[in-house]
C-alpha cells in the first residue's frame, strides 16, 4: 500500500489558505494556489516547443502564475492534436523542453508538465486552417485510435481504429518514456490527462469503451487502463514530486460518465500513488444535456466533493476568472488550487457569464 499524500496547510493564527497563499504538495511548494492551465497553442515543430513557448511561459511565471503548464505534451506521435502539437516521444524533444521549465523555474514558478494523448480526437488542422480532422492520408494527418471503433461525432467523424491489447501496453510503456524524459527536462509536477474526450477520457467512458475484454464492460474494467498508465509512471517518478490528473469526471449525458462514477474512480487511483485530482469535464460525446457553461465556477462543488469524500487535494478550472471569485473557494477550502485557462490568455473564445473571465463589463455605445 502506498502512503497517502500529505499537504501542508498555513499554521498560526491566520491559518485560513487564501488565493495568494502558498500550497505544498509532497516536496514541492507553490508561492500561491494560481496555476496556468495546460492550453494547446499549435506552435510546435516535428513535436519541438519554440521561442513562442518560452515566451509565453516565462512571461506568465513572471507575472505570477505559481504553477505553470505548456500545453499537453504527447507520448506517441498520433496522440497530438496536430502536427503543430508538442510531444515527449523522443529524446530530441528533451531540449525544447528543457528551456520552457527553466524559464518557469527563473521566473519563480513551478514547471508542471501534462502528459496525454488525444486518441480519436487527434488528427486535426491548426484552428486557422479550419480545425477539421484529417484522414491517414494526408500528409498532415494519421490514423486515429481508442478503446473502440467508434468516432467522438461533431467534427471528429473520421473511423477510429481500436486498440489491440498488445498497443495498450505501448502506450503505457510510452507513458513512463516521457515521465522519465519530463523529470529530465526539470518538470516538477507530472498531470495525467484523462479528460476532455482524449484516450484516457474515452476508456473510462461507456460512450468510447464498448469492449468486452478486460479493459470494458464494467467501470472496475474501463478503469484498468488509468490504473495501468498510473503505475507506470510511479514507478519511474520520483517519489517526492506531486503526480496528478485531469480527470473527465461527468459526460452530462445519461448514457456516459457519472459524478459518481468519478468520484469513486479517484479514491481507486488514490491507491495507485495519485497526489490531486485536477476535476473536470469528460467530454466523450457531443451530446451533452443542461453544462452549465454560463455559471461562475460550475465545477467547484464537484470538486469539493472529491475533496471531503476521498480526502485528496483538488483543483478546478471553468469559470473562475474573477479573482474574488477565486479566493473565496480557496478561503472555503473547497478546492486547493485555481487553474485558469482563458484568463492567462486574455481571450474571449468562448461564452461564458458577465465576468467569468476577470474582466468588468464593457458599457459599448449606442448606435443611432
Amino acid at each position: 500500500m502506498l502512503s497517502h499524500t500529505v499537504v501542508q496547510q498555513p499554521t498560526g493564527p491566520d491559518a485560513m489558505p487564501d488565493l495568494f497563499s502558498p500550497f505544498t504538495l509532497k516536496g514541492v511548494t507553490l508561492r500561491n494556489r494560481i496555476a496556468m492551465s495546460p492550453m494547446t497553442m499549435y506552435r510546435s515543430v516535428d513535436g519541438k516547443m519554440t521561442d513562442f513557448h518560452v515566451m509565453l511561459m516565462g512571461s506568465r511565471a513572471a507575472g505570477g502564475f505559481g504553477l505553470v503548464f505548456p500545453e499537453q505534451i504527447a507520448i506517441q506521435p498520433d496522440g497530438r492534436t496536430s502536427t503543430g502539437c508538442a510531444g515527449i516521444w523522443d529524446d530530441a524533444q528533451k531540449d525544447s523542453l528543457s528551456r520552457v521549465s527553466s524559464i518557469i523555474k527563473d521566473m519563480g514558478a513551478v514547471p508542471a508538465i501534462q502528459l496525454g494523448h488525444t486518441g480519436r480526437r487527434g488528427s486535426e488542422k491548426k484552428p486557422w486552417h479550419g480545425k477539421s480532422q484529417l484522414p491517414a492520408s494526408d500528409p498532415d494527418g494519421w490514423q486515429v485510435r481508442g478503446p473502440s471503433p467508434i468516432p467522438h461525432g461533431r467534427r471528429y467523424t473520421l473511423p477510429v481504429q481500436e486498440l489491440s491489447i498488445i498497443e495498450i501496453k505501448e502506450i503505457h510503456h510510452a507513458y513512463a518514456s516521457a515521465a522519465r524524459r519530463a523529470h529530465e527536462c526539470g518538470f516538477e509536477w507530472l498531470e495525467v490527462h484523462f479528460a476532455h474526450g482524449y484516450l484516457g477520457a474515452s476508456f473510462f467512458s461507456p460512450l468510447g469503451n464498448q469492449r468486452a475484454d478486460a479493459y470494458g464492460g464494467s467501470r472496475e474494467k474501463r478503469l484498468r487502463f488509468h490504473r495501468e498508465a498510473l503505475d507506470a509512471v510511479r514507478a519511474v517518478w520520483p517519489a517526492h514530486l506531486p503526480l496528478t490528473m485531469r480527470l473527465g469526471s461527468d459526460d452530462f449525458n445519461e448514457h456516459g460518465i457519472q459524478f459518481d462514477d468519478a468520484v469513486w474512480a479517484i479514491g481507486e487511483l488514490k491507491q495507485h500513488g495519485l497526489d490531486f485530482a485536477d476535476i473536470s469535464l469528460g467530454m466523450n460525446t457531443d451530446d451533452m444535456k443542461d453544462v452549465p457553461f454560463d455559471q461562475v465556477g460550475f465545477m467547484v462543488d464537484r470538486a469539493a466533493r472529491v475533496r471531503q469524500v476521498v480526502r485528496l487535494p483538488v483543483g478546478v478550472s471553468w469559470n473562475l476568472g474573477l479573482p474574488a471569485v477565486a479566493d473565496r473557494i480557496i478561503r472555503q477550502e473547497l478546492v486547493d488550487v485555481v487553474f485558469l485557462g482563458r484568463p492567462a490568455l486574455w481571450i474571449r473564445s468562448r461564452p461564458g457569464p458577465e465576468g467569468s473571465l476577470g474582466w468588468p463589463a464593457v458599457e459599448r455605445p449606442v448606435k443611432n
